[in-house]
């Protein structure tokens, strides 16, 4: 249980983070260029701030790229006027306005799905909110330029593997104090059967931070695996992380994917961060833990101020 001191500690953190992230409203804004990558997120009116962070910090390593967002209906329009200023300009869809086919609705379902819509005709980039880019990024602007998909790893043992493998690894290394249906997933992977595919890979990866090259396949995959997975677990796959799983399964079955290291970008579950670190995602609560989210903030934006 959370003690009353615990609470405290928090919301002082977070009202830390508030003030520092309200600093990137004084940096420069993105100039983006039609160049084919897209830095997309999904974003809503209560991590504006957070996300201008991640997104700037982002361009100003990568040096190119524009700028796409989708709302998940929350934005007001001093949020989108906002967004115009300082991402020049972006597209905004409404969440409501994506079709989801045969696949399910919200658990970011939306957001998956036009991203391998998009990919069609760029590079894009999913970018979480809770990211902060703080050093050079050669493996992405590598990635990008070798057609590579990429994605950041679950963890440091995350590994591309057969369906068969990464089945008889979940069900080897499942907590049985913890019942995410991810795992449930992932066990039965083995049981996967998609018409006219060769063998078929996974990776625990997070997709938080994912790179989509370019293809002209669109979401088929992602819909095969989708109806796949509901037929192996059921209801469950209508569990939040369905869409972490299948961004996974699309990234691993893409050509020659890269798994990020993960000593350089990397989930931040309290660890020590390397000095060399190019990205760090603070997801969840580890993101108020000694107030390193928002030192990484305030270095971030210092960088950006002096350009």
């Amino acid at each position: 249980m959370i003690s009353l001191i615990d609470r405290a500690a928090r919301r002082v953190r977070e009202a830390q983070l508030r003030r520092a992230a309200a600093g990137i409203l004084a940096t420069p804004p993105i100039r983006g260029s039609d160049d084919g990558v897209i830095l997309f997120s999904m974003i809503g009116t209560r991590v504006l701030l957070p996300y201008l962070v991640a997104v700037k910090s982002l361009h100003a390593r990568l040096g190119r790229g524009r700028v796409a967002i989708l709302d998940d209906g929350t934005l007001t329009a001093a949020d989108k006027a906002l967004l115009a200023e300082h991402c020049d300009n972006p597209p905004i869809t409404p969440i409501a306005a994506v079709d989801t086919g045969p696949c399910q609705r919200g658990g970011t379902w939306e957001r998956l799905l036009t991203i391998l819509d998009l990919r069609r005709a760029a590079y894009v980039i999913q970018l979480d909110s809770d990211t902060v880019t703080l050093g050079p990024v050669p493996e992405i602007t590598g990635a990008i330029a070798a057609g590579r998909s990429f994605t950041l790893r679950g963890g440091d043992d995350s590994a591309l593997l057969r369906l068969d493998d990464a089945a008889a690894y979940a069900r080897a290394h499942r907590d049985p104090g913890k019942d995410h249906m991810q795992w449930a997933i992932e066990a039965a992977l083995d049981g996967v059967r998609i018409a006219n595919r060769g063998p078929l890979n996974y990776v625990r990866g997070c997709s938080g931070f994912a790179g989509f090259a370019p293809s002209t396949e669109g979401r088929g995959l992602a819909e095969a695996f989708s109806a796949e997975a509901a037929r192996l677990i059921g209801p469950r796959w209508h569990e939040w992380g369905s869409e972490q799983v299948t961004s996974n399964f699309v990234i691993a079955n893409a050509a020659d994917p890269l798994l990020l290291p993960h000593r350089r970008y990397l989930n931040y579950w309290r660890q020590t961060i390397p000095g060399d670190a190019a990205l760090v995602h603070f997801l969840g609560t580890n993101r108020y833990h000694a107030g390193l989210y928002a030192k990484a903030v305030q270095r971030v934006i210092g960088a950006l101020r002096r350009g």
